[in-house]
């Protein structure tokens, strides 16, 4: 019997001590005093966990209840103080039903504007209103300090006056 308990409270520990890796970081879930509003918060999907100084792939996506008009352009805005790498060749859209890919949507042009901070996605056809998006950052640098980034999503609609319209913000969390 005392040999049973010094294996049980051996492999208790060896357990204890090995902490589970994250593949993916997603959605925050429950954000306390962020500044946004929850209904106003996006989720997303970090495929290498969103640890500093590594390549990640960013997968934002926007819901469709919150995509109430057609999409001709996506500008995405990110702070002064992220210090990512991004490639604008490596960026894809497409619509989504949950996790599977219904259609990519072909791009115009991508342009990454540093100075600033925004990239800009011309779709060579519109996104139909209440689709489900996912907008896919490949071949994306993390930034090597930590800590929170806020990346505001806003889209103009096809034939519309050219303003860029508010639809939420994805708050990235770049861990050690």
């Amino acid at each position: 019997m005392p040999r049973f308990l010094s294996a049980l409270a051996l492999t208790g520990c060896l357990v204890a001590g090995f902490s589970t890796t994250t593949w993916a970081q997603q959605s925050s879930g429950f954000t306390l005093f962020s500044g946004v509003k929850s209904e106003n918060q996006l989720p997303f999907q970090l495929d290498y966990g969103g640890k500093s100084g590594i390549w990640d792939r960013y997968r934002l996506r926007l819901p469709a209840k919150r995509v109430k008009l057609a999409i001709a352009q996506i500008a995405i805005s990110y702070p002064d103080y992220y210090k990512g790498e991004i490639d604008p060749k490596a960026v894809e859209i497409a619509l989504t039903s949950g996790r599977k890919v219904l259609k990519k949507i072909p791009i115009q042009e991508v342009n990454w504007d540093r100075e600033n901070r925004l990239i800009l996605i011309a779709l060579k056809e519109p996104i139909p209103a209440s689709s489900s998006v996912e907008i896919i950052l490949s071949n994306v640098r993390n930034p090597s300090n930590v800590g929170m980034y806020y990346f505001n999503c806003q889209i103009q609609t096809p034939g519309d006056v050219p303003l860029l319209r508010y639809i939420g913000t994805w708050i990235i969390t770049i861990n050690r």
